[in-house]
């Protein structure tokens, strides 16, 4: 009902009594104010994107003007985005055109704007709540999924996300978020003919998830692809094909420092599994050479056995009757989206037809000598080869995967 209130959101002005006061930036958004994400978007030549955003938005003299500012800006900047990933027009800096930084970074820049601007006609929380959500599903990719007709053609859906640890390591990028800028949009060539990839980016923050970004996002369109995968950065040195995905929280921090702990929170509980696994081809994955990292059938859970109290981690898998605390991709958000992806898959009635499941890509490492936060640098040589490196593999990946889905 929030989603339909917020697309029905009223499109004439309020007076400016009604108006909510501006929030104030999120965690996430203040750390735009580091040397790091300045340097990031001065060095891609993203950094005029925010300053021409806020202009345009204080230029609009309704709401309706300002959705339509958010939604052909937020568009704008995903197609900016892939364009440079992908070699389409100039580079506009120095950093590797692989750099998926650049988008995040510009994006939070006009989140905050929206989310602290007060124009002379009022804004109310629900309207400014319809902006940053036009905002975020605009620049995600979200909107522009297409497919073009034809039967030859597999029609491919892959995710990725936004960089996350960022107190850690303010520098940090994430290969599955690059990823997605790299293959959206391209078609591959298989053996048994091209296939159409087509890629969204989803937000490191439970709250999102709460909201059911996920399910909003790929429902249109899982019944018209023929493979899915979602994908984030798991861990060092090695991909894994994720087996099996449990209904849990763990708690870790999200990108605005909120940590949430319970059980995955869906449509219709009463129904909710406690596993979901994969429908990916993992054993054609495993065996096929698909580049210089290793790739693992991870068939590893956390549960709480049945009639048990206490976690046990199961190597092959769960029990019957067991409670999850982790799936193979843990109990972050890598294994919330995959959870959620192939909760959808099957209460769609597509377990049986449609492969889809999740891939852990190895962590993005620095180069030697460049590992500490404080005094390293932005990029690398080394830091580019491996995102290079992942981001073909993860291409291969999705080669093997067609194939054997046919």
């Amino acid at each position: 009902m929030l989603g339909l209130a917020l697309l029905a959101a009223p499109s004439v002005a309020i007076s400016p009594a009604a108006a909510a006061t501006a929030p104030s930036p999120t965690v996430e958004e203040r750390r735009l104010d580091q040397a790091v994400p300045r340097e990031i978007l001065e060095r891609s030549g993203f950094d005029a994107v925010p300053v021409c955003f806020t202009r345009a938005l204080g230029s609009a003299r309704s709401y309706a003007q300002a959705r339509h500012v958010v939604a052909q800006q937020g568009s704008a900047l995903w197609k900016r985005a892939v364009d440079r990933a992908q070699g389409r027009g100039p580079a506009a800096g120095d950093l590797s055109r692989d750099d998926d930084r650049p988008l995040y970074w510009a994006r939070l820049g006009m989140t905050r704007a929206v989310r602290t601007w007060e124009p002379s006609f009022g804004l109310s929380e629900v309207q400014r709540a319809a902006l940053l959500d036009e905002l975020e599903r605009t620049s995600r990719g979200q909107t522009a999924v297409r497919y073009p007709g034809g039967e030859r053609l597999k029609r491919v859906l892959v995710t990725g996300f936004d960089p996350f640890t960022l107190d850690r390591d303010i520098r940090i990028s994430n290969p599955s978020g690059a990823t997605a800028l790299a293959l959206d949009g391209t078609v591959i060539e298989t053996a048994d003919g091209p296939a159409r990839v087509e890629t969204v980016v989803f937000p490191v923050r439970w709250q999102d998830f709460t909201d059911r970004t996920v399910e909003r996002a790929l429902r249109p369109y899982l019944k018209k692809v023929d493979l899915f995968t979602t994908v984030s950065q798991g861990r060092v040195g090695r991909f894994d094909v994720e087996r099996t995905n449990g209904a849990w929280r763990g708690g870790f921090p999200d990108n605005d420092n909120i940590g949430v702990t319970g059980t995955v929170p869906v449509d219709d509980p009463a129904s909710q599994p406690q596993w979901t696994t994969t429908t990916l081809p993992y054993k054609a994955i495993v065996d096929a050479g698909t580049g210089r990292f290793p790739v693992y059938d991870n068939t590893s859970v956390t549960e709480i056995p049945a009639g048990g109290t206490q976690p046990v981690v199961r190597p092959d898998g769960p029990t019957p009757g067991s409670t999850a605390r982790a799936g193979g991709g843990g109990d972050y958000l890598s294994n919330e989206i995959a959870y959620r992806a192939t909760l959808l898959r099957d209460r769609l009635g597509l377990h049986d037809v449609l492969p889809g499941g999740h891939v852990h890509t190895p962590v993005l490492q620095f180069g030697t000598g460049n590992t500490d936060p404080a005094t390293g640098t932005v990029t690398d040589p080394e830091f580019v080869r491996n995102r290079l490196d992942i981001i073909a593999q993860v291409r291969a990946i999705v080669v093997v995967a067609v194939e054997q889905a046919t």
